[in-house]
């Protein structure tokens, strides 16, 4: 996530430089043209055309904000439930016999975290497991095709087995229960938005119409800007292509880009919380790197 006051201007240009290239070539050639041509083009309707795909391209970045800020929510929902299951642990596992199982606990909820934060990029997942669990107790969960769900399934089994050995009662066990239900439902919604994309027509239509328009653009502009025109196209497409590259941003916020909910960052607040509330040492935050957060 690009927490830079401002976004970088290259940073702009590189996700938009080569159809404003294209643009600017495409408006030169207009030009020329216009004035070498002994008759002259008819004018277009742009201010009508500009305001239809304005309303189109505006009613698309609003949907696919509305999918990055739901994502952000559920990452909140998530970091709620991890401190609650946490405090659970410690609230209601008795101090000597059960000090293992609810060290296990927290270090199992860390690890469930940042697995579920690799599986919604698309990234290798054991290494990320593996730093708060040994092989034997992540073997389980490691060998299933959701492994953040598996380690949440064997966390549910060790609080049925401290209630089986007398270490809380049903109600407390329904308690921590009700608190997995949550996280379960929030990696739901997550991977609800992971694997649905924007509806076909979101995404092609916006996209053909844009181009058309900037095509459009200099034969539109030509007779009022004269040679001018390359230039007032250009700028004018460069703020197009803006908006139309905002909602393809915006729309996959698990995708690993400098655009995305700042998962890692969110995983080192949950390990932090987490470590502390059992008395471990915890790391430092993750802090920006050039204006953006991951």
């Amino acid at each position: 996530m690009i927490v830079a006051p401002t976004p970088r201007l290259t940073r702009i240009v590189a996700e938009v430089w080569k159809p404003l290239v294209l643009l600017f070539v495409w408006d030169v050639i207009v030009t020329v043209t216009y004035y070498a041509l002994p008759f002259k083009a008819p004018s277009l309707p742009l201010t009508l055309f500009g305001t239809v795909l304005a309303l189109l391209i505006g009613f698309r970045d609003n949907s696919a904000y509305q999918r990055w800020w739901e994502g952000r929510v559920l990452w909140g929902a998530m970091i709620n439930a991890s401190r609650s299951l946490s405090r659970e642990a410690r609230n209601f596992l008795p101090i000597d016999e059960a000090h293992d199982l609810r060290r296990t606990i927290v270090l199992r909820q860390i690890a469930y975290v940042n697995a579920l934060r690799c599986q919604l990029r698309r990234q290798p997942v054991d290494e990320q497991v593996l730093k708060f669990l040994s092989r034997g107790e992540a073997e389980p969960a490691l060998a299933r095709s959701n492994i953040a769900n598996g380690l949440l399934d064997g966390t549910g089994r060790r609080v049925d087995d401290a209630r089986r050995l007398g270490w809380i009662d049903t109600i407390q066990q329904t308690r921590m229960e009700a608190t997995m239900v949550d996280i379960a439902n929030a990696q739901g919604g997550m991977e609800r938005i992971k694997n649905t994309p924007l509806p076909n027509q979101y995404r092609f239509f916006p996209t053909l119409f844009t181009h058309i328009f900037c095509i459009l653009l200099p034969i539109g502009l030509v007779e009022t800007l004269g040679y001018a025109t390359p230039l007032g196209s250009t700028l004018a497409g460069l703020m197009f292509l803006a908006v139309l590259q905002i909602g393809d941003d915006l729309v996959d916020p698990f995708a690993n880009t400098v655009h995305d909910v700042p998962l890692t960052a969110m995983c080192r607040t949950i390990e932090i919380d987490l470590l502390q509330s059992i008395g471990d040492v915890a790391p430092d935050p993750v802090k920006p790197v050039k204006g953006v957060l991951w």
